[in-house]
């Protein structure tokens, strides 16, 4: 009957689809950094941090913005991943600030816009091959905060920077390390 072979075939997609909920084993697992990459690792974030700081106390300018504590996880934490590399930092969250504060201006913040603007710089890093998570909040935080053009230069693209030039100065004292792996 042919109701029972689609039926069937539906049932079997069911289980495929569920079955994939279980994960799979990790190929290896996560290892502890070494004790100097730890280091390397605190002291890049705490300098990065202390210098952004400063610049926004002296300057009265935000050059902080939540999104960047996630990056300096990625370039301080995970300097090796294509995530972390100098591209997709600085590009995902220059891409992701010009979409925040587009839809921002154009559209205000509503329930929609937030879930518009985030989705859309997703889709924008993915296209351009610039993703990097923080990018996500880079936009959802010009949305729900009504982010001005400024924004994308400061606190954003100048934060970027920032972390980028010390996660070179600073994870390149580890000779475990080798950041960036590439530019582009």
């Amino acid at each position: 009957m042919p109701g029972q072979t689609n039926r069937s075939k539906r049932k079997k997609a069911l289980l495929i689809y569920f079955t994939k909920f279980k994960g799979q084993k990790r190929s290896a697992p996560l290892v502890r950094p070494a004790p100097l990459d730890i280091l390397i690792t605190l002291s890049g974030s705490f300098l990065a941090f202390a210098i952004l700081s400063i610049l926004s106390l002296v300057y009265l300018t935000p050059v902080l913005a939540t999104p960047l504590g996630a990056t300096a996880v990625l370039v301080f934490g995970a300097p090796d991943a294509p995530l972390s590399q100098p591209r997709n930092v600085i590009l995902g969250h220059a891409l992701s600030a010009i979409i925040g504060v587009a839809t921002y201006q154009i559209l205000g913040t509503h329930w929609w816009t937030v879930t518009l603007g985030t989705s859309s710089a997703i889709l924008v890093m993915l296209l351009t091959k610039t993703t990097h998570p923080p990018g996500g909040a880079t936009a959802m935080f010009a949305i729900l905060n009504a982010a001005k053009p400024i924004y994308i230069v400061t606190p954003i693209i100048a934060g970027s920077l920032l972390l980028i030039l010390m996660g070179l100065l600073v994870n390149n004292l580890s000779p475990n390390r080798n950041y960036p792996r590439y530019w582009y």
